[in-house]
């Protein structure tokens, strides 16, 4: 009988030329192999034979294309998919580094500081991936990658792609998609149905086992796992760890909770409930939902001249960082809470706010009859009001005289009128966030991915 890997090397030969297997998971067998047409090192994974046969070629390649198309830093690409001699395979990047994986079993606890860092890294990963209407199914620290200190996700939506090519026959087999430990309690009952909540369920469980070294629930069997995460409640990462900040502990919980309505709605919001703690201005996003705490607002001098002005900050692989020059004072105002109910037709998409200056209007990100566009409400009214032309909107800043918002959307960063009128592109290039200053001037990051 044919060694496997013999055939495989025959079938692909003047594409790829396998030099040695890497490894074996639930659902490939991963080989380093020679791209010979570009002259590269390359991941090349090959379907199980029992999972390429429940599929079909002609299924798993037409499903694997969306995949190809998800294009960010923190996303392991995808170069090549195809069948070769009944293998179905897909080809990525070959990482220099070390997988999550690797990295807990050599040092068991990571510090809190790096656990942060790769947990934001793979939260900013998924909501680039859920905005564009893919979810991952099975994150897990073995398809985390590290590679100089940052974290890679990989196999984005090849779980999906399975699924959704194998259709109810993948059930029939036995096989599943996902791992127990990491797996949220609607994908360990087999729905195959699940929202970007699911990936936030499984992103909680690997921050929970970087922080406490093991996940939040273990078993003798893939079904006492299974039965534990469908059941109980996962224990407070503090009894493992007592140094974790309360609100690092409050945010893996959330994650955690076994009602998809009691997580957060989105990988953006468990990103920011990390990296913040409640201070400043709170609103609350609806009846029974926690607070989403928002910086205190830094108060600027109004300007009605505003010539458009820009200045990008190339920022590698960094988030937005304000340059200023010279301390900033201390604020002298006292500290200003206010509650605001959103109306039952809308819920936060992202935890992201602005408030112009002078604290008369307040704009946020939020989905509306299932579309996210950005919403302003004057602070003296009740109504929030969709702004014309934000469609598909994130990461925005109101100018100083709270007339015109910027925002980035698909296609670059844009501006438009809060009070309506169309929306102009600033810039057609990548970034992550900015500020928009009293004299005019735009400050962005702009992230650069190295090839």
């Amino acid at each position: 009988m044919t060694d496997p890997t013999e055939r495989l090397t025959t079938a692909l030969a003047g594409r790829y030329a396998i030099e040695r297997e890497l490894g074996a998971g639930g659902m490939a067998t991963v080989y380093l192999a020679h791209d010979v047409r570009h002259d590269r090192k390359v991941a090349l994974k090959v379907l199980r034979p029992e999972l390429a046969a429940v599929i079909g070629a002609q299924r798993f390649l037409a499903e694997i294309k969306v995949t190809a198309n998800l294009q960010h830093p923190h996303i392991l690409p995808l170069f090549d998919s195809g069948e070769a001699d009944s293998f179905l395979y897909y080809v990525m990047p070959y990482v220099e580094g070390e997988s999550l994986r690797e990295k807990i079993s050599r040092e068991k606890e990571l510090s809190i500081e790096e656990s942060l860092a790769i947990t934001v890294g793979v939260a900013s990963a998924l909501d680039y991936a859920h905005r564009h209407d893919v979810i991952h199914r099975d994150i897990k620290p073995e398809n985390i990658l590290l590679h100089d200190g940052q974290p890679l996700v990989a196999d984005f939506g090849i779980a999906l792609a399975v699924s959704q090519a194998g259709g109810n026959r993948l059930t029939e087999t036995g096989l599943s998609i996902g791992t127990p430990q990491y797996m949220s309690p609607e994908q360990a009952m087999g729905d195959r149905e699940v929202d970007p909540r699911s990936d936030v369920y499984s992103l909680g469980a690997v921050l929970y086992e970087m922080l406490a070294g093991d996940p939040p629930f273990t078993g003798s069997s893939a079904q006492a796992v299974v039965a534990k995460v469908i059941t109980e409640k996962a224990p407070p990462v503090t009894t493992h760890r007592d140094t974790v900040p309360p609100h690092v502990a409050g945010a893996v919980a959330k994650a955690l909770r076994r009602l998809q309505a009691d997580r957060f709605h989105t990988a953006a919001e468990f990103a920011y409930a990390l990296t913040h703690t409640s201070s400043g201005v709170g609103v609350s996003v609806g009846p029974g939902e926690d607070a989403v705490p928002v910086p205190a607002v830094v108060r600027l001098l109004r300007t009605t001249a505003l010539p458009w002005t820009l200045l990008g900050l190339a920022v590698a692989g960094l988030a937005y960082m304000g340059v200023r020059s010279r301390p900033m004072e201390r604020l002298s105002d006292p500290v200003v809470r206010a509650s605001l109910q959103l109306p039952p037709s809308l819920y936060l998409d992202r935890a992201e706010l602005s408030l112009s200056d002078d604290g008369t209007r307040l704009i946020v990100t939020a989905r509306q009859g299932g579309r996210r566009t950005l919403m302003v409400r004057e602070m003296n009214g009740s109504e929030f009001t969709a702004i014309a032309g934000t469609d598909d909107a994130d990461n925005h800043f109101i100018s100083p005289d709270g007339n015109w918002v910027a925002f980035r959307a698909p296609g670059g960063m844009k501006r438009v009128p809060i009070d309506g009128g169309p929306p102009a592109t600033i810039n057609d290039a990548r970034w992550a966030g900015g500020d928009w200053t009293s004299d005019g001037m735009l400050y962005y990051s702009q992230s650069y991915v190295s090839g």
